[in-house]
This record gives C-alpha cells, sequence and structure tokens, in this order.
C-alpha cells in the first residue's frame, strides 16, 4: 500500500478501514430520514458543508498543513468535490425530495461499481480480471435482492429517476477523478477545498430553488451533527485514504455492503423490516465483494 510500511499496513485499524467506511457510510441515511422533514435537500446540504468548513478552517491553518502547489492541482481537488459532494449527493437528495424511493435510488446508485470498473481499464490503466468481473455482477445482484421489498418504479417522478441516474455518473466520475487526479492530496487541505466548494454549490442552489425555511428541531440538530461528523468527516477521508491505497474498481466494489448494512441499521433503529430476499441479498453481495478483493490461490 503506498505510503506505509509493512508494518503499518498489517495494523488492526489498516485492516478494519474497508468495514469501517461501508458501516460509516451506510448509516447516510439516518441523516436524510431524520433532517428532510425540516428543511428543503440543498438548504440542508448548504448548512452541513457550511459547518465542515468552519471545522476544518482552524484545524488546517494551526497544523500548518501542507496545500496543493499547483494551479491544476487546486483545480483538481476542486472538481473532484464538486462530482463526490454536489453531483451526487445534491442530486440524490433532490430525487428523495420528489419522491423516489429509497430502494429505487439504492439500486440506480448502486450500479456505480461496475461503472467504475468499465472505465477503470481506460482511464487509470487498471486491469479487471474476469473473477473481479463476475463478483461485481454478483455485488449487483446481491444489491438488488437487498432493496426488492422497498423496489418501486412506480413512485417518484420521471425527473426525480434521472436525478438518479446523474446521482450515478457523479459519483463514479468522481471515484475515478479522485483517484487519478487527486490520489496525493493532503486530507485536511484537500477537504477544506472541497467542502468550500460544496458550500458554494449548495448555497446557489437553495438560492434559485428553494425558500430557505428551516424549522428547527432535535431531530435536525442531531441529523446535521451525524452528517458532518460520521460522513464528511469519517467516512468521506477514509474513502480518499482507500482510494490512495487501492484500485479504483475494488474500493468501489465496496459501495455494494452499503444497502445489505443500511438495512440491517434501518432495522435496529426504525423497525424496518428484513425480508427473505434481504438476506439472501446480503450473502450475495458479500459473495460478491469477496470475488473482487480476495486473491485466490498460493502466496508467493
Amino acid at each position: 500500500m503506498p505510503g506505509f510500511d509493512k508494518k503499518s499496513e498489517q495494523s488492526p485499524f489498516v485492516m478494519m478501514m474497508p468495514v469501517l467506511f461501508v458501516f460509516l457510510w451506510s448509516t447516510g441515511f439516518i441523516g436524510a430520514k431524520l433532517g428532510l422533514p425540516y428543511v428543503e435537500p440543498m438548504t440542508f446540504l448548504f448548512m452541513r458543508f457550511a459547518i465542515c468548513v468552519a471545522l476544518f478552517l482552524p484545524l488546517v491553518f494551526f497544523t500548518r498543513t501542507r496545500w496543493p502547489e499547483q494551479p491544476m492541482d487546486w483545480f483538481h481537488i476542486a472538481f473532484s468535490g464538486l462530482l463526490m459532494h454536489g453531483g451526487y449527493l445534491g442530486f440524490v437528495f433532490w430525487a428523495i425530495s420528489l419522491g423516489v424511493p429509497a430502494g429505487t435510488s439504492a439500486l440506480i446508485v448502486g450500479i456505480q461499481p461496475l461503472v467504475v470498473a468499465s472505465l477503470a481499464g481506460l482511464l487509470l490503466s487498471e486491469t479487471v480480471v474476469p473473477r473481479q468481473w463476475a463478483g461485481l455482477l454478483l455485488g449487483l445482484c446481491g444489491v438488488f435482492l437487498v432493496v426488492f421489498d422497498k423496489l418501486s418504479l412506480g413512485e417518484g417522478s420521471i425527473t426525480g429517476i434521472g436525478m438518479c441516474f446523474v446521482a450515478l455518473f457523479c459519483i463514479s466520475m468522481g471515484t475515478l477523478y479522485q483517484k487519478k487526479y487527486c490520489a496525493t492530496m493532503s486530507l485536511k487541505s484537500g477537504n477544506l477545498i472541497q467542502f468550500f466548494v460544496a458550500t458554494v454549490y449548495f448555497g446557489i442552489m437553495a438560492w434559485f430553488l428553494e425558500d430557505g425555511t428551516v424549522e428547527w428541531s432535535g431531530e435536525l440538530i442531531f441529523a446535521l451533527g451525524w452528517l458532518i461528523v460520521i460522513l464528511s468527516l469519517g467516512a468521506v477521508s477514509l474513502l480518499y485514504i482507500l482510494l490512495q491505497r487501492g484500485g479504483a474498481a475494488s474500493v468501489s466494489s465496496l459501495f455494494y455492503l452499503v444497502p445489505p448494512c443500511t438495512a440491517v441499521v434501518a432495522y435496529l433503529l426504525f423497525d424496518e423490516t428484513l425480508g427473505t430476499y434481504s438476506f439472501s441479498g446480503m450473502v450475495v453481495a458479500i459473495a460478491g465483494v469477496a470475488l473482487v478483493n480476495v486473491k485466490f490461490g498460493k502466496p508467493r
């Protein structure tokens, strides 16, 4: 793994990074479920990233963090953040606010590992072997089974469905762009740049599309805190570290485990049902991710 010696590679934290990332990323629905009833989506995301900027500013300046050296480095980091935060989150939240069921949006965005794998060879010169292709297809089948009970293409507007596909494009291209152009960025200064760009983007979107009404409540405050600390500061940083260490296709395959993990968390916290298809899908998704990431055969 680049940037780490052999001893650090085998540390328990490093080995647990993929598991921790999947768990943290899968809890993002908690913020949306609790916060969106009290605020419009663009305003909600504007507040989230504005607070992230306020938290990161003193951290970056007081720790004398390394900044990008070239103007193009600033551009690459900002553009990647616009795709990962502005495009992906913005269009997913917008689609859900228009009535697209969570299961439908999860299935559409769940195609992301296949899109990334398809383009990784062309854009990153990565090789995806047949075993990994089989795992990616198996993982997609697992995602379908997990969300099957909640899948409904009849609900939500055509516009909302289209937004889910735009979100799919943004997270796929954002992953590839981050891996290709931002692999060496400082997590502190890089995140600050991306949070700032996201704040400006969502501020403009909220100004033109929403009225800015916020109904403050305990649920909204908790949702903001959860999304800021657990998702923006935790899960996103882990994703970037994983992309620095591994191939884009392998890292993207972890997203197949997000819907199964989300289903379990929703069952524990909100008493949402877990059907037979969900349990079967979890097993299938885990098997698919294992095929993508585990190297079989005798060690050399």
